[in-house]
């Protein structure tokens, strides 16, 4: 047991994690230190949520500006901040509306109950079913459980709600099938992240984008874990040529700070009107002064390009590195978003990288998941590559 946290106090949270035997306790750009004073090197990133590194200085004077003025008030009154937050995600996105909450399953969960008001009260269709896909991976209420492809997430929760269908990825015939009048939504991500981390196919992105278009089906894209920069565009969406009804958004929104938004279309706002849906702490003027910052940060700095160009000298460094390790079946990903299929498990390899001095984690049992922050430097993408390439080898 760490000395930063007593068995006592361990005890009184739920066991719902296994957690690493690590306190990590201070962090700075791509850097973590434990409470024995050791230093990681973060390839985890909170699970692609510090973007910008740890403590990245225009965040933290954002929110202690913020913090010194007014820290919350109910959404029955303007925030300027959620508006202007609002406005600069509009701005750059295919999107017109906004809505706030916290997290990501709150966004997929928003998105969910949109589509569905928005086919049954604006259309009148009585539309009600969503499609989604295998090994997808969109949240843990009940709705976004349901909504995710993986049984895992699901044991113990029956009755689940009705009205999800999921199928294979990357087949269009599948989708063809699988449509019918009742069909309200499709949901995907461009990258199956807690999948496997699967890039979705192109061709297959637009035909179904075009499916969408021709039936009257609203398609959301879950960027969820891809947004923000990661991908090498300030939205994996852009790197397939379409633009979604509705996308959603958390983890790196705020740099750290608990947030999540919904953005749709103009059409779309005649779903969500007055009283149909809401949040207490959704859009705070805290949380949206991280939001402001985070995106002003990443679009003003350019750091979209910055997460192409970097993922691409990692993934051409670990191919090179990783080149005839017979335990390692492929390297791939999208931008900074980077998984190494092995073999066979690779759990232990997650533990002998963190004694090195390295995070990193799993996408399933067999893939190591690489989340470097968007200012990775070369030097560090090199470090990270030498101690998995050692560890591979050696495994």
């Amino acid at each position: 047991m760490s000395e930063t946290i007593t068995a006592a106090a361990a005890e009184a949270l739920f066991p719902t994690y296994a957690r690493f035997p690590i306190t990590l306790v201070k962090g700075e750009g791509s850097w973590l230190w434990d409470d024995a004073g050791n230093r990681y090197l973060d390839f985890v990133s909170g699970i692609a949520v510090t973007n910008l590194g740890h403590a990245p200085k225009a965040i933290k004077e954002a929110l202690v500006k913020q913090l010194d003025e007014l820290w919350h008030v109910s959404n029955l009154f303007q925030i300027p901040n959620q508006a202007e937050a609002a406005k600069l995600l509009t701005d750059n996105s295919c999107g017109d509306a906004v809505f706030f909450c916290n997290s990501g399953a709150e966004a997929n969960e928003a998105a969910i109950k949109l589509a569905r008001r928005y086919q049954q009260v604006a259309q009148g269709n009585g539309r009600y079913e969503i499609i989604t896909f295998e090994q997808s991976f969109h949240g843990r209420t009940l709705a976004t459980l349901t909504a995710t492809g993986q049984a895992k997430v699901k044991e113990g929760y029956a009755p689940l709600p009705e009205g999800f269908t999921t199928i294979l990825l990357n087949d269009i015939s599948a989708v063809e099938a699988a449509v019918s009048d009742k069909t309200a939504a499709i949901m995907l991500e461009m990258v199956q992240a807690e999948g496997g981390v699967y890039p979705v196919d192109g061709t297959y992105v637009k035909a179904l984008a075009e499916l969408c278009q021709k039936e009257g089906i609203l398609l959301i894209v879950d960027e969820i874990q891809t947004g923000m920069g990661r991908t090498g565009k300030l939205f994996a969406y852009e790197h397939f040529g379409i633009e979604p009804d509705i996308f959603t958004l958390a983890k790196g929104l705020g740099s750290g700070f608990p947030v999540g938004a919904m953005v749709a279309k103009e059409r779309l706002r005649e779903g969500f009107t007055a009283g149909s849906h809401g949040s207490t702490f959704g859009g705070t003027p805290i949380a949206t002064a991280a939001v402001k910052a985070t995106i002003e940060t990443i679009v003003g700095d350019k750091l979209s390009a910055r997460a192409a160009e970097q993922g691409d000298y990692l993934m051409s460094q670990l191919r090179e590195k990783l080149a005839g390790v017979n335990k390692v079946q492929d390297v791939r990903g999208l931008g900074l978003i980077v998984g190494i299929e092995c073999d066979g498990p690779v759990a232990s390899i997650v533990t002998a990288a963190q004694k090195r001095g390295l995070l990193v984690i799993t996408a399933g049992p067999n893939v190591i998941r690489l989340l470097p922050n968007l200012l990775v430097t070369k030097e560090e993408i090199d470090e990270a590559v030498t101690i998995l390439a050692e560890l591979l080898e050696a495994s």
